[in-house]
Order: C-alpha cells, then sequence, then structure tokens
C-alpha cells in the first residue's frame, strides 16, 4: 500500500507575509487578526510571543516586531507557486490548507523515504522556505503528526505495519483542533491520545464530539482518510507575440485586443470573472513594465485594452513591445458580480475612474466604507477604488463608548471649536463621575455662527481613549444636541474645551 507523506511549511501565515512584502525572513515577525496574535516566526517566538497575545504586549517584548495583517487569500495565493514546484515532482498533490500539503509517497522513485523526503524538501528550500518539514505514515493523520515532531528540513518516517498506533498514542491530547474536548480530557487525567483510544467508541462521541472520535477510529486502524490530488488550475495566462516588435500603443492596443477577447472568454468557460489583473509588457530596449490593475466589477475585453493603452502611454516612446501578457491575479465566481434586479453599476464613471487611477496612481482614487469603532470618524475607511478592504474593525463588536443611533449624516474633517453654555451664561462641564454641571441652554456649532437655544439634549457619553498611554489617555464625553431651528449636532467635551465633530440631518 502507498505511504503518505505531508509536507508542512511552519508558521506559513507569517512566511506568505513577509515573501509578499518583499522582507528578510529572518526578521522577527507576527500576523495579527483584531489586534492579537494569530502566527508567528521562531525569531518572534524567541522573544516569548505567543498565541492570543495582544499588539502592545507583543511589541513591548519585541518592539522591532513586524506586523502583519492577516490574509487568508494572501497565504494561499502564496502557497500556490509552492503546490505547483511539488506538482513537478509528484503529480497528484492534496492541499490541506496553505502551509500543509499531502502527497503519495515517492520513496520506490528516490530509493527510501528518507531520500524522498530530503528530496522534497530540498525542493521547497530552493523557493526560500526554510523552516520545512516532512511526515511519512501509513496514513494522512499520523502523517501529519509526524510532521509536525519534524524539526526544520527534516524526514520523521512512523514505521509501517503497525508503527502509527504506538506512534499516535504517544502524542498529547493538545492535538486535537477541539479545544472544548482538549480542555476536558485534560480536566479528567487524560492527557495522552492513548487514553482516549482506550474509551468506548460511543461514548467518546457523545462526550467529545465527532472530531474526537474519528481520532479514536483512526488510533485502531480505522476511519483512514485517501490522499486525493487535485486538479491542477487551467493555465489562464494569455500571451501575444509581436515580430516584429511593435513601437506604437495603438498599433499593440489593435493587435491584442483578440488576445483580450480569449482571456475574457477562457474565463466565462470557467464561470469566472477577473477583478484583479496583472499586464506585463516586454519591451526590446528597455525594462519591461509590469502594472496590476483592479476593477470594481470584473474586466471585459474593452477594460484590458483600456488598461493596456494606458499603461503603454508612457513606455513606447522608449523601446518597442515585444510580448503582452494577460495574467489573472484575482479570478472571482462570476455569481459574486452579477447584476442586481435593477441592473449594476455606471460603465463609465468605472473607466473614467479607472483613467484617473492610470494617470494618478492606484492609491490616488478611494472610496469610503463603513468599519467598526467609537466615534463617527474612526468608523469612517478608504480604500483605493477596486480593492476589497480586508483590514477593517469589526462592525458587530460592542464598541464601549460609542454613540448610540442614528449615525450622524454629516461627520466634519476637522472639528470645529464649540461652545456650550447654560442659561448663567456659564460654560457646561462634565463633572468626573459623569454628571454635568448644568443644563445646556444654548450652543454655538463654531465661531462664525450664530448662537443657538438648545430644544433638547442627550448625553453624556463618556469614554476614556488610549488609557493605557504615558499620561492616562484622553477623556471625553459626547453629546446629542438640537437647536430650536431644528438642527442636530454630536458635540464633545474634551477635558476643557467643546468640539463639533458631526451632523445630523
Amino acid at each position: 500500500m502507498s505511504r503518505t507523506l505531508v509536507v508542512w511549511c511552519a508558521d506559513w501565515p507569517v512566511a506568505a507575509a513577509l515573501s509578499e512584502a518583499g522582507l528578510p525572513r529572518h526578521l522577527p515577525a507576527a500576523v495579527f487578526a483584531q489586534n492579537r496574535v494569530q502566527a508567528y516566526n521562531q525569531a518572534a517566538r524567541e522573544f516569548g510571543i505567543k498565541r492570543g497575545m495582544r499588539r502592545r504586549d507583543a511589541q513591548s517584548r519585541c518592539p522591532e516586531i513586524q506586523v502583519l495583517a492577516a490574509d487568508e487569500a494572501r497565504d494561499a495565493r502564496v502557497f500556490e507557486e509552492v503546490l505547483v514546484r511539488l506538482e513537478e515532482l509528484r503529480p497528484g498533490v492534496m492541499p490541506l490548507r496553505p502551509g500543509l500539503v499531502a502527497l503519495r509517497s515517492p520513496a520506490r522513485f528516490y530509493g527510501g523515504e528518507a531520500e524522498a523526503g530530503a528530496a522534497i524538501a530540498e525542493c521547497v528550500v530552493e523557493l526560500g522556505i526554510w523552516d520545512v518539514r516532512i511526515g511519512i505514515a501509513d496514513e494522512l493523520f499520523t502523517a501529519e503528526q509526524a510532521a509536525r515532531s519534524a524539526g526544520p528540513q527534516e524526514t520523521y518516517a512512523v514505521p509501517a505495519d503497525g508503527g502509527s498506533t504506538a506512534f499516535l498514542r504517544a502524542l498529547p491530547v493538545h492535538v486535537l483542533e477541539d479545544a472544548n474536548a482538549v480542555s476536558l480530557l485534560q480536566r479528567l487525567g487524560l492527557t495522552t491520545l492513548g487514553g482516549l483510544a482506550d474509551l468506548p467508541g460511543a461514548d467518546v462521541k457523545a462526550r467529545f464530539g465527532a472530531q474526537a472520535a474519528w481520532v479514536r477510529q483512526v488510533i485502531h486502524g480505522e476511519g483512514v482518510r485517501p490522499v486525493t490530488g487535485r486538479t491542477p488550475p487551467p493555465e489562464l495566462t494569455t500571451e501575444v507575440a509581436f515580430e516584429p516588435p511593435l513601437d506604437s500603443a495603438e498599433a499593440v492596443c489593435f493587435s491584442a485586443r483578440q488576445a483580450a477577447e480569449g482571456f475574457v472568454k477562457g474565463l466565462a468557460t470557467r464561470q469566472e470573472v477577473c477583478t484583479e489583473v496583472r499586464i506585463e509588457v516586454v519591451m526590446e530596449d528597455v525594462p519591461d513594465s509590469v502594472r496590476t490593475w483592479a476593477h470594481p466589477r470584473w474586466f471585459s475585453s474593452v477594460d484590458l485594452i483600456d488598461r493596456l493603452h494606458w499603461q503603454l502611454a508612457g513606455v513606447v516612446a522608449g523601446g518597442a513591445v515585444i510580448e503582452v501578457r494577460f495574467v489573472p491575479e484575482v479570478a472571482v465566481s462570476e455569481a459574486v458580480h452579477a447584476d442586481g434586479l435593477w441592473g449594476g453599476t455606471n460603465e463609465r464613471v468605472d473607466r473614467g475612474i479607472a483613467r484617473v487611477q492610470g494617470l494618478l496612481g492606484h492609491e490616488a482614487v478611494v472610496a469610503p466604507v463603513l468599519q467598526g469603532g467609537r466615534t463617527p470618524r474612526d468608523r469612517q475607511a478608504y480604500v483605493p477604488w477596486g480593492d476589497r478592504p480586508t483590514t477593517l474593525r469589526d462592525r458587530g463588536l460592542p464598541w464601549p463608548g460609542s454613540i448610540p443611533p442614528p449615525a450622524p449624516a454629516r461627520v466634519l474633517a476637522e472639528p470645529w471649536p464649540a461652545e456650550v453654555c447654560d442659561q448663567a451664561g456659564r460654560q457646561v462641564l462634565v463633572l468626573p463621575r459623569g454628571g454635568v454641571s448644568a443644563d445646556p441652554a444654548r450652543y454655538r456649532p463654531s465661531a462664525g455662527q450664530p448662537w443657538q437655544r438648545v430644544a433638547s439634549w442627550a448625553g453624556p457619553w463618556p469614554v476614556t481613549e488610549a488609557w493605557w498611554e504615558p499620561g492616562g489617555g484622553r477623556r471625553v464625553a459626547r453629546f446629542q444636541l438640537v437647536g430650536v431651528d431644528g438642527r442636530a449636532w454630536l458635540a464633545t467635551f474634551d477635558t476643557d474645551h467643546w468640539l463639533t465633530e458631526a451632523s445630523y440631518d
């Protein structure tokens, strides 16, 4: 029976983020999700960085740590290069998750399991991934645990014909992915998988869940998962060569039109559309021009030729074009971008904005999106037109100290200095316990506007921001004020003065 080989690239989210950012991999780095450590590399581990640690705690232990954002799409995209390289050595790879892949062991071809592991490790190291570990066993789960038990660039081969059972029984229970089952087993005094295997099967599933029950079956030689190779994705890159080279942008675009149509049709046959494309222009006497373009919806053949023409505007004058390639960076199901019941976006607007981006740069045109935050300004974020926001704060979190709905319609770019007085003309103050010195009676949103009598008001909503900073942070209190003229404002009392942050319709 063919044995299973598992390749594990340790700390893969960090390795993928450093690779895409072009940073050296020896730097201490960690990937953060919701301001907590999600993954970290060996250099960060030496400083005591741990999973779940807050960002400020991690930076206090290692000030030079590289802070990287979590991005599952990036992890899978960078790992595709590893899968393609492994498929050249052994077709039929089975990706388990980014950083972890299984395949049938090619031990017979290389003359032994240790030799096969060394050849595959060398192949991965050539891609710049140093911490790669190989595990070989009769079954997939056992091979994965063997890879996690191996050292960097080493191979751990579990003996065949019964060696898997002894190996698994000695493993600690924390190798289970179910945290609740691990906690319960430890409280019951069961510290290894051997103790789990000795329990009755029906009781294990009822008490510890399906995953623990399946692992128990694996230890007893049942529930084996076969290695099923993936179907390699089709080559979607479309290219067109020019012989002789062309030195006119119009001629290049005219000749590339058929290639652009074929690019779009190739995706359509798979019921996909391209939302981000890389256009590579190979030049004869000057450096090649490579640029990635994003689209708020999806690229048509006309859109591709437009982007190519804009990219060539400042290039062709210096040399002739030998070849043009269209490379899909992001391809998604066409159902994601299907038109709504009343139609889609205005294509003329999309093309005009893309033209501005081509002239001024991708970051020059941004679109506002809503994210989580305490203040109206914190809830605003701007992303480049056509990009999908990936690092927004979660709007579903509680956000203590935030104002109640409805949200203000207009948020000021810079708060206005305001004044709020009581009936006697004295400034209204917010007391240390959160009360007010007197009811607001008059209000002026800014120095250039007239005083208004306050018809109604609500608040205060006090909050202490950045209390961990030197000096104790910033303590503010927010109010909703409605004048007799019908206008409503969001006002903030900051230490000893008033500010107008936003207005309501």
